[in-house]
């Protein structure tokens, strides 16, 4: 699916399927809820987009973030 493209977290590192990121502070569109800084989120899925990865977290399930928000932990 995402052969030959590159994701990147904000600092530039690559980031893999099932690698473990931390994000910025996030208003989740569509609920109430607030990720916290520092949120990890384990067991990413890249997409074809290398803008995008899809996670979900304790709060929020099925969720597609910036990677300009994430840092690879």
């Amino acid at each position: 699916m995402t052969d030959g493209i590159i994701v990147k977290d904000s600092n530039g590192t690559q980031l893999q399927d099932g690698d473990s990121v931390t994000i910025k502070d996030l208003k989740v569109k569509g609920t109430s809820e607030t990720l916290k800084r520092g949120t990890l989120v384990k067991g990413i899925r890249l997409t074809d987009n290398p803008g995008e990865i899809k996670c979900s977290t304790k709060q929020v399930k099925g969720l597609v973030l910036k990677t300009e928000f994430l840092k690879k932990a």
